[in-house]
Formats: C-alpha cells, sequence, structure tokens
C-alpha cells in the first residue's frame, strides 16, 4: 500500500484527531468538500441540487460501529426519516447504509432485523438500501445478510450490496449476486487489507475492477460502477458500446465534491450518474479515507483553506 494512503487510513482510526476534528470549525470547514452538512437537512438541500442537474443521489448518515441497541436503533431512525423525506421531496434518490452502523459487531441478528425493516420501508415508498461493504472481516457476514433479505417474498430489487475490487475473492461474490439478481456497486475499496486477502498492487486492483465491471454490464440487473478513474470509465464505456450494453443499463457512480466536471460531462453524454452524498456529525473517518485514496486532495484543501 503507497504510503501516504497507510498514513491517513491510520490517521482515520486515530480518536483523538477524530475528536478534535468533528469538534472543531476547522474540522468541518474542511471536510464540507466531501461531506454535505451535518444535518438531513443539509444532504436534502444538497440533494436536490444535484438532482436539478440531472444526477440522482445515494444518502449517507455517516457512523460506524455502536456499542448498543438503542444507538443501532437510533442510526436506523435516522434512516427511516431519510427515506421519508426522500419521497416527501420526490427526489432521485436511494440511501447507503453501514451494517456495524445497525449493530452487526454487537449483535447480527440485530444489524439483519434493523437492515430487514429498511429495505421493507425503501420497497414501500418506491426506493432502495444499498448495503455498503466494510473491511474484508465482515465480508461474508455482510453478503449473507443481505442474500436472505433480497431471497424474502416482495423484497428483490429493494436491496443491494457494494463489492471492492481489491479482494481476490470479488469475482465470485458478484458471479454469485448475478445470478441471485442482486444489484451491486462496484467499488475499488478504501480499507487497510492484507495481502493475503487483497491484492497489494494498483495495477492488479484496476484490472480486476475492469474484468469484474464487464461482468456487471453483462448481466441483465441494474448495476453501478463507482469509480473517478478516467481509465476504469473509458473501459467501461469502450466495452458497453462494444457489446451494445445501453446506456440506461447501468450507471456510473462518483462521491460528493470529486470530480464534479466529469460527473456532469457524462450526464451530458447521456450516462445515469449518481453521486454519494455523506452528511452527519461523525464526519472524520470517511473524510480520511477520501484523502487516502486521492492524497492529492490534501493541497486542494489547503488552498481552499487559506482563501
Amino acid at each position: 500500500m503507497p504510503p501516504m494512503r497507510s498514513f491517513f487510513i491510520a490517521l482515520s482510526r486515530n480518536r483523538s484527531l477524530r475528536r478534535f476534528g468533528e469538534r472543531s470549525r476547522i474540522g468541518t470547514k474542511l471536510s464540507s468538500r466531501f461531506v454535505a452538512g451535518l444535518e438531513i437537512e443539509d444532504a436534502l438541500r444538497v440533494a436536490e441540487a444535484v438532482n436539478r442537474q440531472g444526477i440522482a443521489v445515494t444518502l449517507d448518515a455517516l457512523g460506524e460501529s455502536v456499542t448498543t441497541e438503542p444507538e443501532a436503533r437510533s442510526a436506523a431512525d435516522v434512516y427511516h426519516s431519510l427515506l421519508d423525506e426522500i419521497a416527501a421531496h420526490k427526489l432521485s434518490a436511494n440511501v447507503s447504509v453501514k451494517l456495524t452502523q445497525m449493530g452487526l459487531e454487537l449483535e447480527p441478528e440485530l444489524a439483519e432485523n434493523i437492515a430487514r425493516e429498511l429495505a421493507e420501508h425503501a420497497r414501500h415508498v418506491g426506493s432502495f438500501v444499498r448495503i455498503d461493504m466494510e473491511d474484508s472481516s465482515l465480508t461474508q457476514v455482510t453478503l449473507d445478510i443481505v442474500r436472505r433479505i433480497h431471497a424474502q417474498a416482495g423484497m428483490r430489487g429493494a436491496i443491494g450490496i457494494v463489492i471492492q475490487s481489491y479482494l481476490y475473492r470479488s469475482q465470485a461474490d458478484i458471479e454469485q449476486l448475478i445470478a441471485d439478481g442482486i444489484r451491486v456497486r462496484l467499488c475499488k475499496g478504501a480499507y487497510k487489507e492484507p495481502a493475503t486477502m487483497a491484492f497489494p498492487l494498483k495495477a492488479d486492483v484496476d484490472a480486476n475492477y475492469i474484468r469484474l465491471s464487464c461482468k456487471l454490464l453483462e448481466s441483465p440487473i441494474y448495476h453501478g460502477l463507482a469509480t473517478h478513474d478516467p481509465e476504469m470509465i473509458a473501459a467501461a464505456k469502450s466495452y458497453a458500446a462494444q457489446h451494445g450494453i445501453e446506456k440506461s443499463r447501468f450507471e456510473f457512480q462518483m462521491l460528493f465534491g470529486v470530480r464534479r466536471d466529469l460527473q456532469r460531462a457524462l450526464a451530458h453524454e447521456g450516462y445515469n450518474v449518481r453521486v454519494y452524498i455523506p452528511f452527519g456529525h461523525e464526519w472524520y473517518p470517511y473524510f480520511m479515507r477520501r484523502l487516502a485514496e486521492r492524497p492529492a486532495n490534501v493541497l486542494f484543501l489547503a488552498k481552499n483553506l487559506v482563501k
């Protein structure tokens, strides 16, 4: 793993810096590039603005592991409110959820019940729940929960998952998910993983991303390709064109605050584009992982901070 990426991933786990960052004015200012704000109202305002550009959104209430069931239920309540607000505002939007935020490490059955309730709510209001993927220690349990919920009567299409191309296992996982009819968001991965679990070289991660994206494009299911990498985007566009895959059959997904020019350009070309919009008080780990993915953002933020 490149030294700068390792550095920022390590910072993402530093509790002292997290406490300082999330409580300070300078931290809030820095994070605003990648985080819509602290409250639901902030996220809805940004979502409406993005929708006006012809771009869909995914809303994510930031937060990770919880230690009690009331904390998990409280986090779930935020998502239930989001789903109601999406319907009320007629937004082109869905939600993205981390199972550790729903109590996965506390009690897997609790997290599964909460995820099922959210998926049922999403189905009722015509939306969709995407279950985020976390580090590799949670990959199998996350897959199992999503597959069980999706297999229940009436739940087909109400819940999807994220797969990370840096894991060796991802090709087999995608093949099974396609067979199950489950929607996938493909990303490269943003956690520190051992070489026994993940490709250590960027070139191998990229090659696997292209290989997996082609599998997703070939399937009849509507999937999302999450990347800001022009080479990955060009490869997907080329493969779709060569195989007669309509633009309406998939979408490109990008992060709020990253490559806005590219988001608009793809939408102008007629591709479906979705922007991942996070919000909330617990923004620090997410923010640091964004810097780990692209350390050049540090210079950008420094320039804007002194303006």
